[in-house]
């Protein structure tokens, strides 16, 4: 009678972050385990609400020697029990990344790392000799990729014109409060900026359906917002990013909305704002049957904001997203 194999291991870093929760369910609706996991806080009851039984710690290095104790005893025990961690699913703040994917590799795992995956494209390069070491694979969260819409938009480009070039404006405000700047998120050396923090996974789905970047131009770059011209292979893209209330527009707040999303092409209003939630647990099917995006599928989006982020503002002129011209005198 052959052994029925046993579930996947996964740990979780950043147990207490806005985001966990959605690795946590799709870790469970794909039928696996959590057997540890890692935060600094320990404010982490949601826990229970899929894994009680999952060991938890606050300090990494008694995480990673519970990593390394499981590994050592999956050496010796062939048991069905066998509680070796296959996978580390990433969660915490940007600039941790890197380091929590090498902790990952280094104790014989997998890396599943929410994005932005590094801040730094030369991040990408180490982390791909890293892999070839471990023989362990760096998987990263695009979830937009397996959007129905996102899906359709990519399939209407490449069925039509292939010499047509399309113009888009893409807008995405989500209000944040005072709590942002006294986190990391509001430190630039820590969370890579606004582009880095809110608009990573739009440059990627952007690339992803249009091409490759041509042109990059910084209009507006601030703590608050930013703004830009991107030109793909197959499109010129306006957008707009901001985490300031008074940007969204006034029928939408009106409506008591704090968030606005908007991808327009010509007459075309790309719908993508639901359908969010069960994008995590598509991606770690994806993942587990080794079709998950690497390290390499994040390079485009990872270049486009690390320039973004490096750029000097050319100011309100030329070809730019028209909601600046609500918000920045015209020079």
């Amino acid at each position: 009678m052959k052994n029925t194999p046993r579930p996947f291991n996964f740990a979780l870093i950043g147990a207490a972050g806005y985001i966990a929760p959605r690795h946590m369910k799709a870790i469970k609706d794909t039928g696996n385990q959590l057997v540890c996991a890692l935060d600094p806080y320990d404010g982490v009851g949601v826990i229970d609400s899929y894994f009680p039984n999952a060991d938890f710690f606050i300090e990494p290095e008694r995480f990673d020697r519970h990593l390394d104790k499981l590994r050592r005893m999956s050496l010796t025990k062939k048991r069905m029990d066998d509680q070796k961690v296959d996978y580390v699913s990433i969660c915490s703040p940007n600039y941790m990344h890197d380091s929590h994917i090498r902790l990952a590799l280094r104790n014989d795992a997998h890396a599943i790392c929410e994005k932005p995956i590094v801040l730094n494209p030369w991040n990408l390069d180490a982390l791909r000799e890293i892999e070839k070491e471990t023989g362990k694979k760096v998987y990263t969260i695009l979830q937009l990729r397996l959007h129905p819409s996102i899906k359709a938009l990519r399939e209407q480009i490449r069925n039509g014109p292939k010499d047509k070039i399309y113009d888009l404006d893409l807008s995405y405000i989500t209000s944040r409060g005072n709590w942002y700047y006294r986190s990391w998120k509001g430190d630039v050396s820590k969370s890579g900026g606004i582009a880095t923090n809110i608009g990573v996974h739009f440059f990627d789905m952007l690339t992803w359906v249009f091409g490759s970047v041509k042109e990059s131009i910084v209009h507006l770059l601030n703590d608050q917002k930013a703004g830009g011209l991107l030109k793909l292979e197959r499109a010129n893209i306006r957008w707009f990013l901001s985490i300031d209330y008074n940007d969204i527009p006034e029928d939408v707040r009106k409506s008591g909305k704090r968030t606005y999303r908007s991808l327009q092409m010509g007459d075309q209003e790309i719908e993508f704002s639901d359908g969010f939630t069960d994008l995590h647990t598509e991606m770690y099917r994806e993942i587990i049957a080794g079709r998950g995006f690497g390290l390499m599928d994040t390079k485009q989006s990872i270049n486009i904001v690390y320039h973004i982020r490096n750029d000097q503002p050319v100011g309100i002129k030329g070809d730019y997203h028209p909601i600046l011209k609500t918000i920045v005198k015209t020079s």
